[in-house]
């Protein structure tokens, strides 16, 4: 099966995962989604991921993380950039999510990195996702 967006495919199985309060959720590994989860795990949306060797491509299992009363500590993923429709920001224009409360993803040219550090190193870049 091919899937053409494979970021709106880690958001939806982390979010599919997290909804059925699933301990761990697996997903094929690029270079791309092993950054998102690394800004994940740093903003403290999951508790860890570790990178398996499957003999193809590779394996990502990300361990959900949750609070005291099993409720998930993601209450929502959006993708913002699509392959039909890229959004683009510069830095002075980086959007800030739930007034920044949530982390926005964005893709440089210096990485991957959150809007805030983006916004630190005044560089723009495509806007990935939200994550609140």
């Amino acid at each position: 099966m091919q899937i053409t967006d494979t970021i709106a495919d880690l958001l939806t199985r982390i979010r599919n995962a997290s909804s059925a309060k699933h301990a761990t959720v697996e997903i094929p590994a690029s270079n791309m989604k092993k950054a998102i989860c690394q800004i994940l795990k740093d903003e403290g949306y999951v508790k860890n991921f570790t990178v398996a060797n499957d003999g193809k491509q590779g394996v990502i299992k990300v361990e959900l993380k949750y609070t005291e009363d099993h409720s998930s500590v993601i209450t929502g993923l959006k993708r913002v950039s699509k392959p039909g429709l890229r959004i683009y920001s510069s830095a002075e224009e980086l959007p800030r999510v739930m007034k920044g409360l949530g982390v926005a993803i964005i893709s440089t040219s210096h990485g991957v990195m959150t809007d805030r550090v983006a916004r630190k190193a005044n560089i723009g870049g495509e806007v990935l996702a939200f994550i609140w």
